[in-house]
């Protein structure tokens, strides 16, 4: 099954396009040393230069290089949208998983905690606590974390109840195996699948709402982002320099958070036949 899961996928023709566009981001992120002569904190001697051969997207209203903000800028969105996405999935794991295997009254008190904390608004609750707490790499991922993992947990609850009426499963607790080895053993690797698709999606949200903080200033003022480019391009419209400065960030943004999506679609295709026939006819269409 899982054999011919991941072929699906591998020729899946959206799953290709979106594997591509996160290959030249991850490119861009773990070779910044190489591709950029320079640090984004090094000053290169003029502001508001315009793109040459040694400022590639020119510089900013501090003389500070572009182009080295755009792919370090990369790191630090793949850092805290793999981060938070492991985290947040780890605990809708732990949480779906029991609420499920438990049942009974536990499953309605976990299911009603899920409901109340999908209904709370992340942004609002991140800006009051960045209020008291400098919102850091390891703060802004624990936060994104705390509040993207109940739509995972309600998936896996939903697949551990059907998961946990196989018979090996009533076969091993009937030996004495408790839940937690039950969900580790026999439950996990069942939704294997599952799994990496809500992570996917977890990436694609983590990154984009880190995006939106730092365009809104709620972010450490010394991490390199993408939406903290843009924010701070935005106050310089009236200059040329907003076409070097503010597109190609949008741009890197928007090919992540694309390229997420598409390798997310895919895969939940791969699972859903039919969303892989409307998918194939939808291809044919555009391309």
């Amino acid at each position: 099954m899982h054999i011919d899961y991941w072929r699906s996928v591998r020729q899946n023709n959206f799953a290709k396009i979106g594997f591509s566009l996160i290959a030249i981001i991850l490119f861009a992120a773990i070779a910044s040393p190489l591709i950029t002569q320079y640090q984004p904190a090094d000053y290169t001697g003029n502001i508001f230069i315009s793109p040459s051969w040694k400022n590639i997207l020119g510089t900013n209203d501090v003389g500070q290089d572009i182009f080295s903000h755009l792919v370090y800028g990369a790191r630090t969105s793949l850092i805290i949208g793999c981060s938070t996405a492991l985290l947040s999935t780890l605990i809708s794991l732990f949480i779906g998983g029991l609420a499920a295997l438990l049942g009974g009254i536990y499953d309605r008190l976990l299911l009603r905690f899920v409901d109340a904390m999908i209904i709370i608004p992340p942004i609002i609750v991140i800006i009051l606590v960045s209020s008291y707490i400098k919102p850091g790499l390891v703060i802004l991922i624990l936060l994104l974390s705390a509040f993207i993992w109940p739509g995972g947990a309600r998936v896996v609850r939903a697949q551990t109840l059907m998961l946990k009426e196989k018979t090996h499963v009533p076969a091993s607790r009937a030996f004495g195996s408790g839940f937690i080895h039950i969900l580790v053993r026999h439950i996990i690797p069942e939704l294997g699948p599952i799994l990496i698709v809500i992570m996917i999606q977890d990436i694609r949200r983590a990154v984009f709402m880190e995006a939106g903080l730092s365009f809104l200033g709620i972010s450490d003022p010394s991490m390199i982002s993408w939406g903290k480019m843009i924010q701070h391009a935005s106050k310089f419209y009236y200059l040329d320099v907003w076409m070097w400065w503010l597109i190609p960030a949008g741009l890197a943004l928007t090919f992540v958070v694309l390229g997420f999506a598409l390798i997310g679609f895919s895969l939940e295709s791969a699972l859903d036949p039919r969303l892989k026939d409307e998918q194939s006819q939808l291809f044919k269409k555009r391309y």
